[in-house]
């Protein structure tokens, strides 16, 4: 898998293609600017693209302005986005279309090297890594008319966990029951959300989003 690096801190940056080196992922650039990221992506297109929020040369939103114009012009890409602080509206802005092959993680999840690596490699797969706080934050920010009302507490737990990225492995072993009551669990959530089965859409990034937008 290539990847490719959008950072400025040169201790972050060097910190990443390490870890990403060491996992058997190949860091194919590494810039700490965001213009040059876009043009490398137009020549060669990684698997994913691996990009710091704020970037020179004002370190507003340069790096989320550059993941945009990635998911809109290089959809085969995954993008993943990186951010010091929450920042709830940058993400929705990220994961408003589509929530298959993007992630948005606080740097502090970077620490923890197997779920990070995990959630590059989700991201490559056309999955989702959307950080728990963001998840958690989402949750208490519930609308009057929500969507996710028809869902027991349980399945709610369940869909919170695929949010981040839980396979129903993951789910099961979270939740501390069996894998079978995790599929149940996961079924019933496609159902009482009205996903469709389809060859074309994966049911859990439709869920997902549906829960982002919720």
């Amino acid at each position: 898998m290539r990847v490719a690096i959008a950072e400025d801190s040169v201790l972050l940056r060097e910190g990443l293609t390490r870890i990403l080196s060491g996992a058997g992922l190949e860091v194919v650039a590494a810039y700490d600017n965001a213009d040059d990221l876009l043009r490398y992506v137009r020549s060669f297109p990684p698997e994913v693209a691996i990009l710091d929020i704020r970037l020179p040369p004002t370190h507003n939103d340069e790096g989320m302005r550059a993941a945009l114009r990635i998911r809109a012009q290089h959809p085969g890409v995954g993008v993943l986005v990186l951010s010091q602080y929450l920042e709830l509206g940058l993400a929705m802005q990220l994961l408003s279309e589509s929530a298959e092959g993007v992630g948005y993680l606080l740097k502090d999840r970077i620490s923890d090297v197997d779920d990070f690596v995990a959630a590059v490699r989700r991201v490559s797969a056309g999955g989702s890594a959307i950080d728990p706080k963001i998840v958690s934050t989402l949750l208490k920010r519930r609308r009057g008319d929500d969507p996710l009302a028809v869902l027991t507490p349980r399945e709610r737990e369940a869909l919170e966990l695929m949010a981040t990225g839980a396979s129903n492995q993951g789910i099961a072993d979270a939740l501390t029951i069996t894998l079978r009551a995790a599929e149940k669990y996961v079924s019933g959530i496609f159902t009482k959300l009205g996903i469709p089965s389809t060859r074309s859409e994966s049911r859990r990034v439709l869920a997902v989003l549906l829960y982002l937008r919720a």
